[in-house]
């Protein structure tokens, strides 16, 4: 006789840039929440949500998340990982929701209440006129989106009673917990995947867990605080190597991730925004005129302002600067200045949304000891399981081809600046000479060859790694 067996697993939507012992508080309280058997996280890969290189490659931070607790790691595709925090959300949903096994989802939020979060999304979902009314005046007024949208759904809580008591919060949902749910950035996030879920009508239950220790934009506190991922990249630009080391040793929960973290940081394979600036010349240097507004969600007035200023910046934190406005935020403009140098166009883009957003889900690593699960998506998922890069071409449509080509170019000529970030910082690297190096000792090497590498085909073998046994971990493919 066949025996069945049910096997819970839950989804958690992540960046790991870098890993940090809030996230494996995250991945601890995510399984005792919801009784998981299995992990699946869904992480960006080369770039990020706020429009940056990633910090440690996207193998580097899987076998960390590997490490720290997640069971497989699956890769976002690049159109979504550096999109607005709609797009971000809506792709890794759609992503897991399109894998048939996963039960829950489960995310960091400030607001800790998860009935919040869903009487929230409700009533964005309803869309009534008066809504849209008061998110276009406000829109109108040259608030930033999420600006305008809080300010519209506040307007329109008076008018909650009226509508049917499942599309609105009840009397304890206050305007202040609406307040603070829209004006934190995790709350943010968790609100754009309660929403997509509720889109997709999905069975995927959402489950949230409060934050604990730093905020974002925090600076780094004792040993017995979580740090942010931005107070640790912080602590390397401006201190170095052996600063950020020293203060990684302060986490018993990061001590197994010692030898990676020592790696990198020997080899110099890690990135910031600036080491991107040289591309970022040439690319708008080449770019023909008016051909700005074509990349995806380069508004007119972003696309007038980079043609004023595409000769006239140092860096690319410089250049954000000069085009931030009240209106255009500078998460918004490095996010469009990532797609401009990936050639991630409008058209791309809405040809993904057109398509139900992720078309497949490339495998990044996987636990040994989760065979099971892995069988289980072979089973159930209704997308293509990419593990082996030459089996891409034959698996896919034209149209899941065409993003995961562009993902697969990306990782690519990402790797190739990492080896020249690399071969720079072996000579030479402090942060207060970062800029004199990058220009003198990578910028002849690295342009060519990042764009040479975003436009070459496909590689035809598929490589394999596998680690030491203790582990018991394996990556499916080194360059890609």
């Amino acid at each position: 006789m066949e025996v069945f067996i049910t096997l819970k697993t839950t989804g958690i939507i992540v960046e790991y840039n870098p890993l940090h012992p809030g996230h494996i508080y995250h991945m601890e309280q995510t399984r005792k929440q919801t009784g998981a058997d299995y992990l699946i996280a869904v992480m960006s890969g080369s770039f990020v949500q706020r429009g940056a290189p990633a910090l440690l490659d996207k193998y580097t931070r899987t076998r960390m998340a590997l490490l720290a607790g997640a069971d497989v790691v699956i890769e976002l595709p690049v159109c979504f990982a550096t999109g607005s925090a709609g797009d971000f959300a809506a792709g890794a949903v759609s992503l897991l929701d399109k894998l048939g096994c996963v039960d829950g989802l489960c995310f960091g939020s400030e607001s800790g209440d998860i009935s919040l979060f869903e009487k929230t999304a409700t009533l964005l979902q309803c869309e009534s006129d008066a809504f849209s009314n008061a998110l276009k005046k406000a829109l109108k007024s040259g608030l930033s989106f999420p600006a305008a949208r809080q300010q519209a759904l506040l307007l329109c809580l008076d008018m909650a009673k009226d509508m049917p008591s499942t599309a609105c919060p009840d009397n304890n949902s206050t305007a202040e917990q609406i307040v603070a749910l829209l004006s934190s950035p995790n709350n943010l996030l968790g609100l754009e995947y309660t929403m997509a879920l509720l889109r997709r009508n999905s069975s995927i239950r959402p489950f949230t867990i409060s934050r604990v220790g730093s905020g974002y934009h925090d600076p780094l506190g004792g040993a017995a605080d979580f740090p942010s991922a931005s107070a640790l990249r912080s602590l390397l630009a401006k201190q170095g190597k052996q600063a950020l080391l020293s203060q990684l040793q302060c986490y018993p929960e990061l001590q197994p991730l010692l030898p990676l973290w020592e790696e990198v940081l020997s080899q110099n394979t890690f990135l910031f925004s600036n080491d991107l600036s040289s591309p970022l010349h040439y690319r708008l240097l080449t770019a023909a005129p008016g051909s700005f507004g074509t990349y995806a969600e380069v508004g007119k007035e972003l696309a007038d302002k980079l043609e004023a200023n595409r000769l006239s910046f140092t860096d690319w934190d410089d250049l954000c600067a000069r085009l931030k406005t009240r209106e255009i935020t500078y998460s918004k403009i490095s996010r469009c200045l990532c797609r401009i140098l990936l050639s991630v166009s409008q058209e791309m883009l809405l040809a993904a949304r057109d398509n139900d957003y992720t078309p497949y889900a490339r495998i990044l690593g996987f636990r040994k000891s989760a065979s099971p699960l892995l069988s289980m998506l072979k089973k159930n998922s209704s997308i293509p399981l990419i593990s082996r890069p030459a089996a891409a071409a034959r698996s896919l449509s034209p149209e899941a081809l065409a993003l995961y080509e562009c993902a697969r170019c990306t990782s690519d000529a990402n790797c190739t600046l990492r080896k020249n970030r690399a071969a720079a910082g072996s000579r030479v690297y402090t942060p207060a000479d970062s800029a004199v190096v990058r220009q003198q000792d990578c910028a002849a090497a690295a342009v060519p060859a990042f764009y040479s590498t975003l436009c070459r085909p496909a590689a035809s073998s598929d490589n394999l790694i596998s680690h030491s046994p203790e582990f018991a971990i394996f990556l499916c493919c080194i360059l890609f």
